[in-house]
């Protein structure tokens, strides 16, 4: 098929939205456009009308709007009607509503719209209404690692300088407590305490009785006080954050820097290696995004996102130490219509394993009797502000997914030989992005034996990250990694931290209608669902 141009024009002809997929002039588009409202009123029975030139495909929308497809005779009739489909499910969804000022408003995301469903030339791309709504999102997993990694910088960097300058202070009072016990008079900062000691050697005692004389001639110590400067004194204000600015920024961690921070270990690099697993480039994310993309224009009346987030520690033979889960439902309504919806939920089918908690402005009532979320009083819930009405938790070392087997074996010559085994625990839930993130102990990379996976090494902190683009019960559900790296210490390669991505939630929670609560007519609404881990590590 070939289209020369989509557009969503008025019953009149007026283009509201036109995208051309080749060469034609304004004068052409404007006369092809200008002769569709005479052509379809003769064709009022079919979708589509022929000229001697082109044929016009063409869906009604509502409020006398047309979405309209220009394409060649010789162009597929099925595929061109396929197409008007796909974009008749994505011009409403994109601009969130058919009316003549929401098609105005979002004309540039239309266009982009178009744009994923046919290429230049006219030609259809393999796309769904998903897809679409992914590729205009545009979100960056690298651009979450890059926001990350200069965060978690910057936190080393200041957990660094106020280390240096507890160091400091440190030496600083020991000078003055040396000089002190020595009789020597001070200097610097202690510039009110030249009385102390005369110029020779005198004894210790004369010296605190020098002291004591000079405490009964003034009324108060502070000001003879030899630390009180350097106990007013704070790490931050005693090294400036200019000081780092000029250095720009300078990092100096040592085993423990490497093991407290995650998304220090990996720097944003091109060099990935893959090593003996599929071939392609790997999105690393990490469990809790640093930053999220902006939200799309809200499209239906109410929003609900379901939410879990789960914290693990292990130990190093994949025992699970402790293990807890907690969820929360979050309503966002967008619309008046929104904020007079109540939401059902299966409570009879939730298992008691769970401890469950709804927010003091729900009817609890209702909910125990029926599953019904509703605000008391039959109050609204408030506008393009999401509340919290639902949450859950859940205590018990079954709920972790994934474990992690880690075995450093030291050879006793300067190197260490490291397996590392991983296995999906749970065969329910899917685990997309998971990244395994390992310390070496030192930055030069590790000899890979084998892997199953691929890997990536940031040579600037000395650490490794494993990864896998999904982990299911029939993709990738067990693994396993060895390498040998230089080295003695096997305690180096822990804290192990992972992290992972999944829309199914260990909960079975589910939402079963959403309605008025006047007319318990059905309310529009938009679910999404995520699970990712909290902290999760292998220590």
């Amino acid at each position: 098929m070939v289209v020369l141009s989509a557009s969503v024009c008025t019953r009149q002809g007026k283009a509201l939205v036109s995208r051309q997929f080749v060469e034609m002039n304004r004068l052409r588009v404007e006369g092809l456009l200008a002769a569709f409202p005479k052509l379809v009123g003769h064709a009022k029975q079919h979708t589509y009308v022929e000229t001697d030139s082109v044929r016009y495909v063409y869906q009604p929308l509502e409020n006398n709007l047309y979405l309209l497809l220009v394409t060649t005779k010789a162009s597929n009739i099925v595929e061109d009607l396929g197409t008007l489909r796909l974009l008749a499910k994505v011009v409403p969804d994109v601009a969130g509503g058919l009316q003549e000022h929401t098609i105005n408003e979002n004309a540039f995301e239309l266009i982009f719209a178009f744009d994923e469903v046919l290429t230049a030339g006219g030609y259809k791309e393999e796309a769904t209404l998903s897809s679409i709504r992914t590729n205009l999102i545009m979100d960056s997993h690298e651009e979450k690692i890059h926001k990350a990694l200069q965060q978690s910088k910057e936190d080393a960097a200041r957990a660094e300088m106020q280390k240096k300058a507890k160091t400091l202070q440190e030496q600083k009072m020991a000078q003055q407590r040396q000089t002190f016990l020595s009789g020597q008079a001070p200097s610097g900062s202690l510039g009110g305490m030249e009385g102390f000691g005369g110029g020779g050697a005198p004894s210790q005692g004369g010296m605190f009785d020098q002291f004591q004389g000079m405490e009964q001639q003034v009324p108060t110590q502070q000001e003879y006080n030899p630390y009180a400067s350097l106990q007013k004194s704070t790490a931050p204000v005693a090294i400036a954050p200019k000081v780092l600015a000029k250095s720009g920024m300078k990092l100096s961690m040592g085993k423990g820097g490497k093991k407290d921070s995650l998304m220090a270990a990996m720097a944003v690099e091109d060099n990935l290696l893959p090593v003996g697993g599929k071939g392609g480039g790997i999105d690393f994310g990490f469990g809790a995004p640093a930053v999220a993309p902006p939200p799309a224009a809200p499209s239906t009346p109410l929003s609900l996102v379901l939410e879990e987030k789960i914290s693990v520690n292990m130990n190093r033979e994949g025992g699970v130490e402790n293990c807890e889960v907690k969820g929360i439902l979050n309503l966002t309504a967008n619309t008046d219509a929104g904020a007079a919806a109540v939401v059902t939920i299966n409570k009879s089918q939730l298992p008691s394993t769970f401890n469950y908690a709804t927010h003091p402005k729900v009817d609890k009532k209702i909910y125990e009797q029926r599953g019904v979320l509703a605000l008391k009083g039959g109050k609204a819930f408030p506008i393009a502000r999401s509340v919290g009405i639902l949450r859950w938790s859940y205590n018990n070392e079954d709920a972790a997914p994934i474990s992690i087997n880690c075995w450093p074996e030291d050879e006793g010559s300067g190197r260490i030989t490291v397996s590392i085994e991983m296995e999906l625990t749970r065969a329910d839930i899917v685990l997309h992005d998971v990244n395994i993130l390992l310390p070496l102990g030192t930055t030069e990379p590790p000899a890979i034996e084998s892997i199953d996976g691929q890997y990536k090494h940031d040579p600037n902190s000395g650490m490794m990250c494993w990864h896998f683009d999904a982990v299911d019960s029939n993709t990738n559900s067990t693994g396993s990694l060895e390498f040998s790296v230089a080295g003695n210490n096997s305690d180096a390669f822990f804290p192990i931290q992972i992290g992972f991505r999944s829309q199914t939630l260990l909960c079975p929670i589910a939402i079963s209608g959403v309605a008025n609560s006047s007319s318990g007519s059905p309310v529009p609404n938009d679910i999404s669902m995520s699970f990712v881990p909290d902290k999760y590590q292998c220590a």
